[in-house]
């Protein structure tokens, strides 16, 4: 576990922007929070580091935002109104973790589909500010 103190928005990107270094096709990144905790900022510092200023919205309304970066194609979603777990095959996104980096907002929503192998990240409030911490993907750097 690692945990990392966010005090303001450059942090968080900057966060992202480190995450999106060490990520790989076929990772796949459970990201949790309340609303407003930062998930859609740390996404768009890892798109934004690859991509410069494009516009990285949150994919709540859209379920997935896809990118094609440099190295893998990043899939974003938002799983909030996903009814049920098999809903994740219609759209594509159990492909999409194989062939894809997938960073998974409401991770839980997919039940016994989340794999084993996620790297989870809660960001937390923590007065102004926020902490982000990461579990699993023992012995890999972010």
């Amino acid at each position: 576990m690692t945990s990392y103190l966010l005090p303001d928005e450059a942090a968080t990107l900057a966060l992202g922007a480190k995450l999106g270094r060490s990520l790989k096709t076929g990772d796949c990144v459970a990201l949790r929070g309340d609303l407003g905790a930062g998930k859609t900022s740390l996404v768009r510092g890892l798109v934004q580091a690859q991509l410069g200023e494009v516009d990285v919205p949150s994919p709540t309304y859209t379920l997935v935002q896809s990118y094609d970066l440099p190295t893998y194609e990043l899939w974003h979603c938002d799983l909030y109104r996903l009814d049920r777990p098999e809903d994740a095959h219609e759209l594509g996104l159990m492909d999409a973790m194989l062939d894809a980096v997938c960073i998974l907002e409401w991770p839980d929503k997919l039940g016994d589909l989340l794999p084993d192998t996620v790297l989870d990240i809660s960001i937390q409030f923590d007065g102004e500010g926020r902490i982000a911490t990461l579990t699993g993907w023992d012995g890999r750097n972010v």
